[in-house]
């Protein structure tokens, strides 16, 4: 299949779209689902085939080490990010959701501050709220046609009650892609208030042409001390359901600490989400994720080009993700107004600018990893929501 063929996924247990009608009030009869960030196309062939391999073999009894699982890991970093890693510094999570939580979990305690720089991904502050912990919000500055850190204002926010900074590379919702040299001030600023930092680096893979993603242990190597660094394929290959995350660990006080959290709650892998990123992580596997980036370009391109024709109206330039981060603050309407005319009249389902923090008012994110006829759609509906601006 290409990534432009029909695929249904009505009734799938699809959470992005058997599920926005009961929170946006869009029918996925039709409507549009483009908020949660997963895609609509199926994964490479290879780790189909890897599936199939599994279910042909009929057999799914329990599941011991996976040697060849670190060992694609670790190729792939080294590989499509030149970043040298060692197989023992990877622990194994469901996912990175469940990643964040275990950090908050066992470098922390209820009560205890977590600084976030928003706008970001939603599920940070949920998370530390449903520890029991406290955001504390150190909010990104707009310049331009991008955000900036200002670690001035950050540090005045600070109270001394701070355990962890949970870092966002590249940046979600914007699509940005911090600098070494920024990347090294964000090191340096948790270094000075003694914050231990989770990077979540799980878009890090889908990066455009003209692009460079600079891992965090690349540009700050020094601060292993204090960082955990989060990554998936689950962004990359579509394969989120299986929940399968890492937290690579380079330090052995870090790393032993969570270890004895893993094995206190008696966690281990799900063995077809093992071979299914053994699939992934491979040459085939890299070789389909550089036609889904061609893909992603051309859906972003085409998207950009109409938002950018709707008067007040404007997107951010992407650098990476598939997460369109757009800007209605030219029109005039509030939040409530802005989402009217998206759930009503356009009938797509976005995720509400509010939602990502300080900063989020009058934006909506937008998932563009779908059929290029979806985006088609979506453009055709968009200009007539906002047909009196134009």
């Amino acid at each position: 299949m290409t990534f432009n063929d029909p695929v249904d996924r009505r009734g799938t247990q699809s959470s992005k779209w058997d599920k926005m009608d009961a929170l946006f009030g869009v029918s996925a009869d039709d409507g549009l689902a483009m908020w949660t960030a997963d895609s609509d196309y199926p994964t490479a062939p290879c780790v189909i085939d890897a599936l199939r391999q599994a279910a042909e073999h009929g057999v799914f009894g329990y599941s011991w080490e996976y040697p060849e699982y670190l060992s694609a890991v670790q190729w792939w970093m080294q590989n499509r990010h030149g970043w040298e890693i060692e197989t023992d510094w990877v622990l194994t999570t469901q996912g990175l959701g469940n990643a964040i939580a275990l950090c908050l979990d066992v470098w922390s305690e209820p009560g205890d501050g977590a600084v976030i720089f928003p706008p970001v991904y939603h599920e940070f502050a949920a998370k530390i709220k449903k520890t029991g912990r406290q955001v504390v919000e150190c909010p990104l500055v707009r310049e331009g046609d991008t955000y900036v850190l200002d670690l001035d204002d950050a540090q005045s926010r600070l109270t001394g009650n701070e355990k962890l900074l949970i870092w966002c590379s590249p940046q979600n919702p914007s699509g940005r892609l911090w600098t070494a040299e920024e990347l090294r001030a964000v090191a340096a600023f948790a270094e000075r208030n003694g914050l231990i930092v989770i990077c979540d680096e799980i878009h890090h893979d889908l990066v455009y042409a003209g692009n460079t993603f600079v891992p965090m242990d690349i540009a700050s190597p020094g601060t292993r001390d204090r960082t955990v660094y989060l990554t998936a394929a689950s962004k990359t290959f579509n394969i989120a359901g299986q929940r399968t995350g890492n937290m690579i660990i380079p330090d052995p006080e870090l790393r032993a600490t969570m270890r004895q959290r893993l094995n206190t709650l008696d966690y281990g892998p799900g063995a077809l989400g093992v071979r299914m990123v053994e699939a992934a992580y491979s040459p085939q596997g890299a070789e389909w994720l550089d036609a889904q980036m061609q893909h992603l370009d051309d859906n972003r391109k085409l998207f950009d080009d109409t938002i950018a024709a709707i008067p007040g109206l404007w997107s951010m330039p992407l650098q990476a993700t598939y997460l369109a981060w757009v800007d209605f603050s030219g029109t005039g309407m509030d939040d409530a107004e802005i989402e009217k005319r998206l759930r009503r009249d356009a009938r797509i389902a976005t995720s509400p600018g509010p939602g990502f923090g300080t900063g989020g008012a009058q934006f909506q994110r937008f998932n563009l990893a779908t059929q290029r006829y979806r985006i088609e759609d979506a453009c055709n509906r968009l200009r007539e929501a906002f047909a009196d601006l134009q």
